[in-house]
């Protein structure tokens, strides 16, 4: 895995540069010298996060028709007090 170190600077000139790298590893983007953010390609990016698919997301696929969504009912999870 390269990593690549861009100045803010070079980054606005050469953006397609930036992506480029990214397809080899995470790019820094320095300001003023210290490292301000990174560039990762999408893939990448979902390897971290760990690939979890949240709720949100699904609602908002508007390929999803319908979610099964199993609530339990609270009277299945209470239990009667033992006064005993």
């Amino acid at each position: 895995m390269a990593i690549t170190t861009l100045s803010s600077r070079q980054f606005n000139q050469d953006a397609s540069k930036a992506k480029k790298a990214a397809m080899a590893g995470p790019v820094f983007i320095t300001d003023r010298g210290k490292p301000a953010h990174v560039l990762l390609t999408f893939d990448e990016y979902k390897r971290i996060c760990g690939g979890r698919t949240k709720i949100a997301d699904l609602f908002a696929m508007p390929d999803v028709t319908e979610v099964e969504l199993e609530i339990p009912r609270w009277r299945d999870l209470a239990l009667a007090a033992d006064f005993s």
